[in-house]
């Protein structure tokens, strides 16, 4: 805190200075020590971006180029004062006048002007330009730079603290680049500034030895002037290190080497350079006017230099060699390490040769992108965050083939035909059209392969024409929904927690961990994901267990509670507004006989309804589904609250995709109709 603290008013002094500078007038000897100070910190600034490895190590450079500016102008705001009224400004300005100006006026003026130039023209204008469209360039590039950290991320190349890091680092190059194109314009006023406050000097110093110390117009003209020069001289060489140190930092293209390095090994990285220019240099030395001895010594020195790079290049590429042969025996001696191989991945992706375009950015792929959009719309649809999607190619796979792995076992497969489209009929399309005949991978659905050149017709008949990349994203989609509910580990529900407990301490704290623990919650949450209700009101859900847990702690029973506190969301998922909806109801005979079936157990309850009985029930669901499906609906059976959950456990084996609600999660607005009762 104390190093804070100095550092701190230490910054406040500096500019303290530059604030007083300009009212107060300052001795010539104080005005040695902060002209010698500017220099000093003009060097200082110099090296550091000479030697910096990362721009953005250099981030405040654009408020430091302000803070040096002011202070600059400020003294030489002093030095103008002294020069007019004592023509005393110091030993430093002095010295620049006298023998960096050569002692002649019309010599350091030359000077002064050149370095004006050299400043102005050349190096601010050139690190302005290179400024301005670095800072359109990083903030055109950020939304592609983001996308491919999404990429990364959700493929496992990167785990989230690395994704976030680079983030900020995007965001942080941005700015500085965007402050640093405004920045530039202070170099160049600065330099404007001090050339006329050179003219100024001159003019009013010649008046002021004219009227005040009665010398002649040309004495004048030469003692103030000179003073005048080293005054622009003293100022301007500084401001031309801090605007050479801008250009290097703008320009610096290395991110990760050292700057000196780098740039030695590109500019004599090249024997076969050296040996040209060597030998362009002896060639004009012997046939020229030019100072032979002079040329053909830096020839040779050109050509033993390229000899010697040849031979060190020859020696390091030998020493490479060998060390990469060292690490690969060692890596054949070294004993396995199996710790790497127990970690396995929540969902693969895994493809043939063939469909490695379709990931592939550089080619045109955008499955990456899908796979972004895949987690996104699963966290916005079921409101948990899907677990990070591996994709690899698999060179054991047909070319193109893909499999879809959950927890390093598979569960499904596809194959698709590259530069096809898949053209399914939506059930009243009359023409056919030809094509490879196949079968959709996600529903299975019959559909048939096309090409490019059939796709425009298929679409006007009416056929439902999708691209590869959209079916495999659709297939993984449909299988993260189903397996979702496993997916589902107890970190996951901590993080939700967590998430949840910032907008809303109070239910969180009185529900856990003191009436439910971490994995009855999770529990409970898998019985709702497992049947497509969405968690993302978290809130709602942990009011509903605070509100019941204190009387049973069966997660079952807890999920009915929590399903009937969200039924405004089950009965817009499944029955639409202003429409009505057909479905099927439970004779209260069979719901009677399944409650009557049911046994308790330290694990939780369960069915022992007799096989036949079991039989002649799903028969008739069966029967009764088919109703709903020829008319073109879902599957939707209502049953009264208790015996709702035991119904689905009793058809879940039978009827997957079966919605089983019972009459408390149904909105008093929603319109029911049904077509049929499940009989025994």
């Amino acid at each position: 805190m104390r190093k804070i603290k100095l550092t701190d008013v230490g910054v406040a002094i500096y500019l303290l200075c530059a604030v007083v500078f300009f009212i107060i007038p300052i001795p010539s000897v104080l005005l040695d020590v902060m002209l010698t100070f500017n220099i000093s910190i003009a060097l200082i600034i110099l090296f550091n971006v000479l030697f910096v490895k990362e721009v953005l190590d250099m981030s405040f450079f654009p408020t430091l180029l302000l803070f040096t500016t002011i202070f600059r102008i400020s003294l030489n705001v002093s030095s103008t004062r002294l020069i007019l009224s004592t023509g005393d400004p110091g030993n430093v300005v002095k010295t620049f006048g006298s023998f960096v100006g050569g002692g002649d006026m019309v010599i350091g003026t030359i000077v002064f002007i050149v370095l004006v130039i050299i400043q102005f023209v050349v190096i601010n204008k050139g690190s302005e330009r290179v400024a301005e469209v670095t800072a359109r360039f990083t903030l055109d590039a950020m939304p592609g730079k983001q996308m491919a950290i999404d990429a990364d991320l959700n493929t496992g190349a990167i785990t989230d603290e690395q994704a976030k890091a680079r983030r900020e680092k995007i965001q942080h190059e941005s700015s500085f680049f965007g402050a640093m194109d405004g920045a530039t314009k202070y170099v160049k006023g600065d330099a404007i500034a001090g050339l006329i406050i050179t003219v100024i000097n001159i003019v009013g110093g010649t008046v002021m030895g004219m009227t005040r110390q009665g010398l002649g117009a040309q004495d004048a003209l030469l003692e103030y002037g000179i003073l005048t020069i080293g005054d622009g001289l003293v100022s301007q060489i500084p401001s031309l290190v801090i605007s050479l140190s801008t250009g290097i930092l703008v320009t610096k293209g290395s991110n990760e080497a050292d700057f000196s390095g780098v740039l030695v090994k590109q500019l004599f990285g090249v024997p076969k350079v050296l040996f040209l220019v060597g030998g362009v240099l002896c060639f004009l030395g012997v046939t020229t006017p030019l100072n032979t001895l002079l040329f053909l010594a830096m020839g040779g020195l050109f050509l033993l230099t390229g000899y010697n790079i040849k031979k060190a290049i020859g020696v390091e590429t030998i020493e490479n060699e060998v060390e990469q042969t060292e690490t690969e025996a060692e890596e054949i001696r070294r004993p396995e390490n199996v710790v790497s191989l127990l970690k396995v991945d929540p969902i693969e992706l895994e493809f043939g040769y063939g469909i490695i375009p379709l990931a592939d950015v550089n080619q045109g792929g955008d499955l990456l992108d899908r796979v972004v959009m895949i987690r996104r719309q699963i966290a916005l649809e079921l409101g948990t965050v899907v677990p990070i999607i591996r994709l690899r190619d698999n060179i054991q796979l047909n070319p193109n083939q893909y499999i879809i792995k959950i927890k390093g076992i598979q569960v499904t497969e596809g194959e698709i035909l590259f530069d096809h489209y898949m053209a399914m009929n939506p059930g009243y399309v009359e023409e056919e059209i030809t094509g490879i005949p196949t079968y959709e991978p996600s529903f299975h659905l019959p559909a048939i392969w096309i090409t490019e050149g059939q796709r425009e017709r298929a679409e006007s008949l009416g056929y439902t024409v999708v691209d590869p990349p959209s079916i495999i994203a659709t297939h993984l989609t449909e299988v993260i929904r189903s397996h979702i509910a496993e997916l589902l580990t107890r970190q996951d529900v901590q993080n939700l927690v967590n998430n949840l407990k910032e907008s809303n301490p109070v239910i969180v704290d009185e529900l856990t961990p003191k009436i439910l623990g971490l994995g009855e919650i999770q529990k409970v949450l898998q019985n709702l994901l497992d049947e497509g209700i969405s968690i993302r009101d978290l809130l709602t859900i942990f009011e509903c267990l605070a509100d019941h847990a204190t009387t049973t702690r069966d997660t079952d029973v807890l999920t009915e509670y929590v399903r009937q506190g969200l039924k405004r969301a089950i009965s817009s998922k499944y029955f639409p507004a202003n429409e009505v909806t057909s479905i099927v109801t439970l004779d209260p005979k069979v719901e009677q006989e399944i409650m009557q079936s049911v046994k308790q157990s330290e694990q939780g309850a369960y069915i022992t309804l007799a096989p036949d009985r079991t039989k002649i029930i799903m028969d008739s669901v069966e029967k009764e589904i088919g109703k709903l499906e020829s008319l073109g609906k879902n599957a939707i059976i209502v049953t009264s609250p208790i015996v709702r959950m035991y119904f689905k456990k009793l058809t879940e084996d039978y009827f997957k995709n079966l919605i089983v609600v019972s009459y408390n999660e149904v909105e008093s607005d929603v319109e029911l109709q049904s077509v049929g009762m499940v009989t025994a």
